[in-house]
């Protein structure tokens, strides 16, 4: 149970870097390479400034706003350096790394007796693993209604016409270049703020802990559309990517349970997702098949 419990709260932690991803990916149609060098980046600023002494919400906070300058310096590299945005997000992406060295002094940095959120006074009577769901909840919560409510306002709309047609929104006015920047910093906003959430609860930061973090955040989003399907509202979306991060977790279990290694789970994230990209496919060629054996059962 305690497995689970534990499963539960790191999918909803996963979950708000899926939703960052989101705006990027499902919204704006980047590649953005920028979060794997964000994730590290927001963890490297929150363990840093929690050992330093500062009050873990002001450094969870702090992570998200590292997290947006990296997107705003993307941003910036695409829309004014006029350079592609998978390299603009690799180049963002590889001097974060120093960044991050230079900010933790070493390669890895603990938490070791620190107060983090997760061990709150406000929590400490909880069952183990629970805090984790409640802190990692009510985060989720939160960024699913702020992310609802924009998304409906004005600028909102504008941030999804630059996503669904640039010509069209550029033909009634809207500033595009800011569109992507603002996409960008908010994307990259909330996936610092999952790095720096996901390090209090694994009780450290590494520089290298950003790898693969692009390929668990588009597998929640892709589970999440496969099991709740795309005909859904903006709002219903958001919900669905952060169940599909909790079920990609929960699916990461089951593997580890039938005996394979935490080393496989990179490689297994990459099978999953491949399965779940490649399942249109795979029913497009099951509808062929029961047409072809209708047809033949036909006298």
């Amino acid at each position: 149970m305690s497995l689970v419990t534990s499963t539960i709260g790191q999918g909803l932690l996963w979950g708000i870097l899926a939703l960052g991803l989101y705006l990027s990916f499902r919204i704006l149609n980047f590649p953005d390479m920028t979060v794997e060098g964000t994730f590290p980046f927001g963890a490297a600023l929150c363990v840093s400034a929690l050992v330093h002494g500062v009050n873990p919400l002001l450094a969870t906070i702090l992570a998200f706003i590292g997290g947006m300058l990296t997107g705003a310096f993307t941003g910036l590299l695409y829309t004014k350096g006029k350079i592609p945005i998978l390299l603009a997000g690799i180049l963002t992406m590889t001097g974060v790394y120093s960044v991050n060295l230079r900010i933790l002094g070493k390669a890895n940095v603990g938490l070791l007796n620190q107060a983090t959120l997760l061990n709150s006074k406000f929590l400490a009577k909880l069952p183990p693993n629970f805090p984790t769901i409640v802190i990692g909840l009510l985060i989720a919560i939160l960024v699913v209604v702020l992310l609802a409510l924009f998304l409906n306002t004005d600028l909102g709309q504008a941030f999804i016409a630059t996503g669904d047609n640039e010509t069209m929104a550029r033909s009634l006015g809207i500033n595009t270049d800011n569109m992507k920047i603002l996409g960008l910093m908010i994307s990259n906003g909330l996936i610092g703020l999952a790095g720096g959430l996901l390090a209090q609860n694994g009780g450290y930061a590494d520089v290298n802990m950003g790898i693969g973090t692009m390929v668990i955040g588009l597998a929640a989003i892709i589970i999440g559309e496969v099991v709740y399907g795309k005909n859904l509202s903006l709002s219903a979306r958001l919900v669905a990517v952060v169940v599909g991060s909790i079920l990609y977790r929960l699916v990461l279990l089951l593997v580890l349970q039938l005996g394979f290694s935490t080393n496989d789970f990179k490689l297994i994230s990459a099978i999953i997702l491949a399965l779940c990209l490649m399942l249109p496919l795979f029913q497009e060629k099951f509808h062929i098949k029961q047409l072809l054996k209708k047809g033949i059962e036909k006298p």
